[in-house]
């Protein structure tokens, strides 16, 4: 077996671990690193159960080899934390948009993804942008206007801290 020695930061940790040169980083991180809020659907990239953060984008770590993300920062659902996140935890309970779970997660990392970016986008346009991430429970709509949710009290809320900068000076 080809082994490889991985080093990354994981939800702000450092690991250096040593797998199969063929693990793919969702077996890397919920079989040796125990994180097994990512969940494992499709195993073709389609249904985005499985989506993280690498380097701040939204990847299907079921796709992405461990060795590719040789040095990079790698955030799970587990390490998902800050403002943005709350707000978007928040959403997602006032909207109910989650039931089963199951895609729950890579929802989340998703909808960080957009809220994070601060783009202002239409409904129609988180649709699409949340369209790779297959949720068979809700239909949706919850998942949508919570993330336009965050979205919007996101931007909102770095318009605040603007402005009160400026008024500072």
């Amino acid at each position: 077996m080809n082994e490889i020695t991985v080093r990354m930061a994981v939800n702000g940790r450092p690991h250096t671990v040593r797998t199969a040169g063929r693990t793919t980083l969702a077996d890397l991180l919920r079989d040796q690193l125990d994180l097994t809020g990512l969940h494992l659907g499709c195993e073709q990239g389609v249904c985005g159960a499985c989506t993280v953060l690498v380097d701040g984008l939204p990847m299907r770590a079921c796709l992405t080899l461990a060795g590719a993300c040789e040095g990079s920062d790698v955030v799970t659902v587990e390490g998902l934390e800050g403002p943005d996140a709350e707000r978007l935890r928040s959403a997602f309970s006032r909207h109910g948009a989650l039931q089963c779970g199951f895609c729950t997660p890579g929802m989340l990392l998703s909808g960080h993804h957009l809220v994070c970016a601060r783009q202002p986008l239409t409904r129609e346009e988180v649709s699409v942008a949340m369209s790779g991430n297959i949720c068979r429970c809700t239909g949706y709509n919850g998942i949508v206007g919570a993330v336009g949710e965050a979205l919007e009290d996101g931007i909102a809320a770095e318009d605040a801290a603007v402005m009160t900068r400026n008024h500072e000076e």
